[in-house]
């Protein structure tokens, strides 16, 4: 069947077929999704958008390029990202795939490191675009202020607080992110982008257990998130939560047109990007022409 490829002015049919894939990683040994040049000595930088590319192309004997749903920083983790990409028809007919996506999980568990996954391959409609399409990105952030540490089974997901913290005086300055700001003062900026966010959800949970003694969870959900932003609220919460600041200065920040020197950022290691939902397919084309037109008027 042809397909068409939305993500191109000028619509042009071709004999491909759109894919999503569902991905999760330990970020600690990449730089962060997004591919990057290599470094001044020549030595590749590893990012997981390359790891997965490099995979793709050599499996399907074709060029792969990934579009993701949302870039996540350097030592970031996720446990529901989600990518599409455009297959010619003839590389999924070979006699490893046999023309079905879902052969391509256990072909790419053989070829990828043990720190990143593709947890399920699907054949998705040709307007679904994991970036442009997405209603809503989700985060878990989890860290502990426990003297001894992180439990060592956790400390590559868990970031340390070091001090003791009021969950309710957190909660209270979660509360104020809620809505739709200009985020500025939380975000680093990025030329010709927009800090223009709707922050549906940000709630903090204790999440302590016998193994885990004070140990909390910030979940977090908006429609999309600019760079470093779901580190700087939880860390300004934790400032909130420790006493050091008050629930009114980050509602303070969201009036702010830049980046504040006032805003730390939580540990990296802490953050992982747990689902992106997307509307029904009969909305997709409606939904990447709204996404599209709002970033063009920004």
């Amino acid at each position: 069947m042809t397909v068409r490829n939305a993500n191109t002015e000028g619509e042009t049919e071709r004999d491909e077929v759109r894919l999503r894939l569902d991905i999760a990683y330990d970020g600690t040994g990449f730089h962060g999704w997004a591919r990057q040049r290599d470094s001044a000595d020549g030595t590749p930088t590893r990012t997981v958008q390359a790891t997965l590319e490099d995979a793709l192309s050599t499996i399907l004997r074709s060029p792969a390029r990934l579009t993701v749903a949302g870039r996540t920083d350097a030592g970031v983790h996720a446990t529901g990202q989600v990518a599409h990409l455009d297959v010619p028809r003839a590389s999924l007919e070979q006699r490893s795939i046999d023309g079905r996506p879902e052969n391509l999980v256990r072909r790419l568990a053989k070829f990828l490191p043990e720190d990143v996954r593709v947890t399920a391959v699907r054949k998705a409609h040709p307007l679904f675009d994991a970036r442009f399409a997405a209603l809503e990105r989700s985060y878990v952030y989890r860290v502990t202020t426990n003297p001894a540490g992180a439990l060592p089974t956790r400390r590559a997901d868990t970031a340390v607080w070091p001090k003791p913290v009021d969950i309710e005086r957190m909660q209270a300055a979660a509360d104020l992110v809620v809505g739709l700001h200009d985020y500025a003062a939380f975000c680093k900026a990025r030329p010709h982008a927009t800090t223009v966010r709707e922050v549906s959800e940000m709630r903090w949970v204790e999440a302590s257990t016998s193994d885990e003694p004070e140990l909390y969870e910030a979940h977090v959900s908006a429609d999309a998130f600019c760079w470093n932003m779901v580190r700087a609220l939880v860390a300004s919460c934790l400032e909130v939560g420790e006493g050091r600041r008050d629930a009114t200065w980050v509602g303070g920040l969201l009036g702010e047109r830049q980046r504040s020197p006032e805003v730390r950022l939580a540990p990296a290691r802490g953050l992982t990007l747990t689902g992106v939902t997307y509307p029904a397919e009969r909305d997709y084309a409606e939904r990447v022409r709204a996404t599209r037109a709002r970033r063009d008027a920004l």
